[in-house]
C-alpha cells in the first residue's frame, strides 16, 4: 500500500534543472531500500516557485525541499523515506522564519496569499495521468453540463461569472460564446490560443505541462455551448514538454470516450487536433493565428468580421486563451456566484502571473485580481534582491507599459490598468530595480516588435521602425528634445492606425516611460548621461588620481589598451579608445574607478 508520494516538480523551469534525473534517481533508490510498494513518485506541473526549483514535495507529512540535486537524493531516500528523519539542510524555509521546524506549504510566504484556480491542479498531480486529473473532479463539469444543462444555460452561467479573457484586452468570455452561439451554420470552431510569445511570459506553458486535461474539457464545454465538433489547439513548437503532454492527454481522453464520438453517450461529438505556430508572435492575435491554422501565412486580418462570426475556414469561432479555458470546469463545478465572488467589481476571478526579473522570488503566482502590486512584489516575490529599491515593473509585455513605485498600492485589475496606460494582457511582470535605464526598456521592447512584426501594415511595419530608430538615437545621444515630441506624435499614430491590437499597442511602452520617466529621456538628450550607466555610448568611466596606486592591473585588463599609466603613477583611460566593457572598474582592488 502507498503510504507515501515524492512530488517532484517536471516543469520546464525543473526539468532544465535536472528534474527528470532527480525523479529516475529517487524511482531507483526506492527499490534499491525495498520501499517500491509503500512510496511512489509522482512527475508533476509547476509548483510555482520557480527561483528554488528544482522542488520535491512529500506527503503525508508535506516537508518542502528546494534546489534538490541528484546527488541529495540518496540522502532523501534513506534518511526520510526509510527512517523518517528529515533532510533539514534541504527543507526551504523563508530568511525572516528559520525558527520554522518544519515548513510547509502553508507556511511559505510565497503561497499564503495565493487563491489557485486556474493552477490548482499544477504540482498536485501527475499530468500524464488522466486518472488522477479523474480523481480531482476532472470531466465531472462535462458531465454536467452534458446531462444537466442546456447550451443556453451554460452560456449564461459564464456571462454571470464575469469572466473576462486572460490573453489579451479582457473581453467578456460569456459574451464571445453568446456571439458564435447565435450563428445557425453547420460548422463551427473551438479554438486555444496557447501561442505565448511576450518575453518573460510562461503562464499557459505551465498550466498545459502540469493540468492539460483541464484544457481539454474546457473547449468540450465551450463546443456544447456554441453547438461546435471540432477543436484546435495552437500552441508553439517551442514548448516540447507542454507538446508532449497534451499529446498524450487528447490520446488517453479518446481512450476513455471524452473527445470523439457520442461523450458520455449524450449524442454530442467532439475532438480536438493540435497545431504548433513557429514561434512568430504575431500569431498571438487571434485572426493570425486562425490563418496560421489554415496553413496560411500568419498575418492578421481587418475587423469586423470579428471570429465569432467568421473565423476558421470562413465559419463562426470562438478562440480562448490558455488560463482563461482553464477557470471555465471550475467555474461549471461550482457556480458563477462563486467566481464572481473572487476580485473585483468589474474584474472577477483570479488571475496568474509570471514573476521576473529584479526579483527574488520569480516564478508563477495566482491571486485575486484586485490584489496590489505591492502585494504581488514585496509579500509574495520577496522583494527586490541585493537590497535595491524598486523602480517599475513591465506588465503586458511588448503590448504593455511600465508601472511606476507611486502605483505600488493600485489594485490590479483590467480598469486600473489600462486608466495608467498599462495592460493586463497575458500576465507578464517583468520588475525593474533602480539599475535600470527605462528608455533603454523602451528601445528593448520596441526592438522586439520591430522584429516580430507581420509587416501587413504600414504603421506597423515603418511606424515602430522609425519609433526604434529615435530610441536609438536617444541612447547613442544624438536625441534632441523635438524627438521627444515626434515620439509622442508617432506613438499615437501607430495606435489609431495599425491594423491589428499588435502594432495598436506597440507604443505603450514609449509612451509608459515617457509619462512617467520622461526626466530619464531628458537626461539622455540635454546632459547626454544616462543616469542608470546602461546605455553604453553615454558611458564613460574614470580614473580617480587621488586613488588610483598604479597598479596597472587595469590596463593589463583592457581588451583595447584603452588604459596608459606607469608604475606607481595615476592612470587615464582614452575616451576614444574605450569601448565601456567595464573590465578596468571589475579589476580595480582600490575603488579608484568609477561609472559615469
Amino acid at each position: 500500500m502507498i503510504r507515501t508520494h515524492v512530488m517532484i516538480c517536471g516543469g520546464t523551469g525543473c526539468t532544465s534543472s535536472d528534474s527528470p534525473k532527480i525523479a529516475e534517481a529517487m524511482e531507483n533508490e526506492i527499490v534499491k531500500l525495498g520501499l517500491q510498494d509503500e512510496v511512489k513518485v509522482v512527475r508533476t506541473g509547476c509548483f510555482g516557485l520557480c527561483e528554488m526549483g528544482p522542488v520535491m514535495i512529500i506527503y503525508p507529512d508535506g516537508t518542502f525541499y528546494s534546489r534538490v540535486k541528484v546527488s541529495d537524493v540518496p540522502e532523501i531516500a534513506s534518511e526520510h523515506l526509510l527512517k523518517g528523519r528529515i533532510v533539514d539542510r534541504l527543507v526551504h524555509r523563508d530568511a525572516d522564519k528559520e525558527n520554522i521546524e518544519l515548513p510547509t506549504l502553508k507556511d511559505i510566504e510565497f503561497y499564503k496569499p495565493q487563491l489557485r484556480v486556474a493552477l490548482r491542479n499544477c504540482g498536485v498531480i501527475n499530468p500524464e495521468d488522466i486518472e488522477e486529473y479523474i480523481a480531482m473532479d476532472g470531466y465531472a463539469a462535462l458531465g454536467k453540463v452534458l446531462t444537466e444543462m442546456t447550451r443556453e444555460q451554460v452560456i449564461e452561467e459564464m456571462i454571470k461569472s464575469g469572466l473576462r479573457g486572460r490573453g489579451g484586452a479582457g473581453f467578456p468570455t460569456g459574451l464571445k460564446w453568446k456571439f458564435a452561439a447565435v450563428n445557425q451554420t453547420p460548422h463551427k470552431y473551438v479554438v486555444c490560443n496557447a501561442d505565448e510569445g511576450d518575453p518573460g511570459a510562461f503562464m499557459d506553458r505551465s498550466v498545459l505541462e502540469g493540468d492539460p486535461h483541464a484544457i481539454l474539457e474546457a473547449m468540450c464545454i465551450a463546443g456544447y455551448a456554441i453547438n461546435a465538433n471540432q477543436g484546435y489547439i495552437y500552441v508553439r513548437a517551442e514548448y516540447p514538454i507542454a507538446v508532449h503532454r497534451l499529446q498524450i492527454a487528447i490520446k488517453q481522453a479518446r481512450e476513455y470516450g471524452l473527445l470523439g464520438k457520442d461523450i458520455f453517450g449524450t449524442g454530442f461529438d467532439f475532438d480536438i487536433d493540435v497545431r504548433l505556430g513557429a514561434g512568430a508572435f504575431v500569431c498571438g492575435e487571434e485572426t493570425a493565428l486562425l490563418t496560421s491554422i489554415e496553413g496560411n501565412r500568419g498575418e492578421p486580418k481587418t475587423k469586423p468580421p470579428f471570429p465569432a462570426n467568421k473565423g476558421l475556414f470562413g465559419q463562426p469561432t470562438i478562440i480562448n486563451n490558455v488560463e482563461t479555458l482553464a477557470n471555465i470546469p471550475q467555474i461549471i463545478l461550482k457556480g458563477a456566484e462563486w467566481f464572481a465572488s473572487m476580485g473585483t467589481e468589474g474584474s472577477k476571478g483570479t488571475k496568474v502571473f509570471a514573476l521576473g526579473g529584479k526579483i527574488n522570488n520569480t516564478g508563477l503566482v495566482e491571486v485575486p485580481l484586485g490584489t496590489t502590486l505591492r502585494q504581488i512584489i514585496y509579500d509574495i516575490g520577496g522583494g527586490i534582491p541585493n537590497g535595491r529599491e524598486f523602480k517599475a515593473v513591465q506588465t503586458g509585455g511588448p503590448s504593455g507599459g511600465c508601472i511606476p513605485a507611486k502605483f505600488l498600492d493600485l489594485p490590479i485589475d483590467y480598469e486600473n490598468l489600462k486608466s495608467i496606460g498599462a495592460m493586463m494582457g497575458s500576465g507578464g511582470m517583468i520588475v525593474l530595480d533602480d539599475s535600470t535605464c527605462m528608455v533603454d526598456v523602451a528601445r528593448f521592447y520596441l526592438d522586439f516588435t520591430v522584429d516580430e512584426s507581420c509587416g501587413k501594415c504600414v504603421p506597423c511595419r515603418i511606424g515602430t521602425r522609425r519609433l526604434l530608430e529615435m530610441l536609438d538615437k536617444i541612447t547613442s545621444g544624438n536625441g534632441t528634445l523635438e524627438d521627444l515630441d515626434k515620439m509622442e506624435e508617432l506613438c499615437k499614430y501607430i495606435q489609431a492606425n495599425a491594423l491589428c491590437a499588435l502594432g495598436q499597442t506597440a507604443p505603450n511602452p514609449v509612451l509608459s516611460t515617457l509619462k512617467f520617466f520622461r526626466d530619464e529621456y531628458e537626461a539622455h538628450v540635454v546632459e547626454k548621461r544616462c543616469p542608470a550607466g546602461v546605455c553604453k555610448k553615454l558611458l564613460r568611466y574614470e580614473i580617480d588620481p587621488e586613488k588610483c596606486r598604479g597598479c596597472t592591473a587595469c590596463a593589463r585588463k583592457c581588451p583595447v589598451n584603452a588604459i596608459s599609466g606607469t608604475v606607481k603613477q595615476p592612470h587615464v583611460i582614452d575616451q576614444t579608445k574605450c569601448i565601456k566593457c567595464g573590465s578596468c572598474m571589475e579589476t580595480c582592488r582600490f575603488g579608484a574607478i568609477s561609472k559615469k
